[in-house]
């Protein structure tokens, strides 16, 4: 490690997001450099070999070793406090490259039930077919994670705040206990990213992003990406050289960029969720309102201990299910009807139809995704206009 990287270490959250992990070409570059290669060029045949088998550092194949990649891994690594990090192709590959890394057949995986829809088939349709069952249990409650416990339990997988629903697991104590029964600990930080929350300070071993959404910022690139100690990323980088599930170097670039601005794009996204979220609470034809800024959720006085601010996803149930949310919807202008999130741009969906649209009924009960339920991923756009549209649908119910 040299000085620079050294020092940069020791800097603040925002400053990493902007300087971690750069290496300058001999063309002495500002921005960082976008390496479009599939293969690297070697001196000698020794050298290849050496290069190949480890012994000397050096980039090999695209496919798991790329500068402009490396530099993206870096400086997330360092914004979530990790040792280091793997990038993937997607947020789902990020999961998939998990568990395939430190899982075989007859482990076993405990999961809340307050799971990202496509992270819940990835457990039952997929891993369970291949003798890795799962047991799912309430975010929210402790005795529940340690009652899931059985002598082959191997991975604790959680997202907190959870999609739509904004539950808050303790990370510390559930990660405590995974800690206590040699389990790993895999926290989705997706929808608070470095800049709001730290799973690995708070006890998690792994945590895991969808770099499409908040990380990226404007909808344009799709990646993921895993966070840990150096033990378990060179499991996941033995899997990623193998299997390919690669993140393209153009991606990495683009996510770079969204890394830089992320703490500010993140203030504003929770500054305007906070207002419209207050706003919805208070209106007749909202049943109920999910964000974790309320004074009225849950567990909001644990998400201010353990985030630096809500974030800008806001689920809603209003009165009359399904058609009255699909009125809703249908009736803005403004918002995007897209079920991505993290954009520059609000969105808006109807998670029963789309996010957990796969899910069986019963699924959807557990995880309390009822016909009325409305996510908005609050943008960037002015508060007034995303109120203004937002009344506009409401109008319609």
């Amino acid at each position: 490690m040299t000085d620079k990287e050294d020092f940069i270490r020791h800097t603040g959250t925002d400053t990493r997001a902007v300087r971690g992990g750069q290496r300058r070409t001999m063309e002495r570059e500002h921005s960082e450099a976008l390496f479009l290669t599939s293969s690297y060029v070697f001196e000698s045949a020794a050298d290849m070999a050496a290069t190949f088998s480890g012994e000397v550092e050096g980039n090999v194949y695209s496919r798991y070793t790329n500068p402009t990649v490396r530099n993206f891994e870096e400086r997330l690594a360092l914004m979530e406090g990790g040792d280091a990090a793997v990038a993937t192709s997607s947020g789902m590959a990020a999961i998939l490259s998990v568990c395939m890394s430190l899982l075989q057949a007859g482990d076993h995986i405990v999961a809340s039930r307050s799971i990202f829809g496509s992270t819940t088939n990835l457990f039952t349709k997929y891993l369970e077919k291949f003798g890795v069952p799962v047991t799912f249990v309430a975010l929210t409650d402790l005795s529940a994670w340690e009652a899931a416990i059985q002598p082959n339990t191997k991975l604790f997988f959680l997202e907190s705040p959870s999609n739509p629903l904004a539950e808050v697991a303790d990370i510390s104590a559930v990660s405590a206990v995974a800690r206590q029964h040699g389990i790993v600990s895999v926290v989705d930080n997706c929808f608070c990213t470095p800049a709001l929350q730290k799973p690995l300070a708070l006890g998690a071993d792994l945590v895991v992003h969808s770099a499409t959404k908040y990380i990226d910022g404007q909808g344009r690139a799709m990646g993921g990406a895993v966070v840990g100690s150096f033990a378990h990323i060179a499991d996941i980088v033995g899997f990623l050289r193998t299997a390919g599930p690669t993140m393209s170097p153009f991606n990495a670039w683009v996510f770079l960029k969204g890394l830089e601005t992320l703490s500010l794009r993140m203030r504003a996204h929770s500054s305007s969720a906070q207002y419209l979220a207050e706003w919805l609470e208070q209106h007749p034809k909202v049943e109920r309102v999910y964000y974790t800024g309320l004074k009225s959720h849950p567990q909001h006085k644990l998400a201010a201990q353990q985030m630096r601010g809500f974030g800008g996803v806001v689920g809603f149930e209003v009165t009359g299910g399904q058609d009255a949310a699909w009125r809703l919807i249908d009736a803005t202008q403004l918002l995007s009807i897209t079920a991505n999130l993290g954009d520059a741009k609000t969105t808006i969906t109807h998670p029963a139809t789309t996010t957990h649209g796969k899910l069986s009924d019963q699924q959807r009960d557990d995880a309390g995704i009822k016909p009325g339920l409305v996510r908005i991923a609050v943008g960037l756009e002015d508060v007034d206009d995303i109120q203004a549209d937002l009344i506009r649908g409401l109008e319609a119910v």
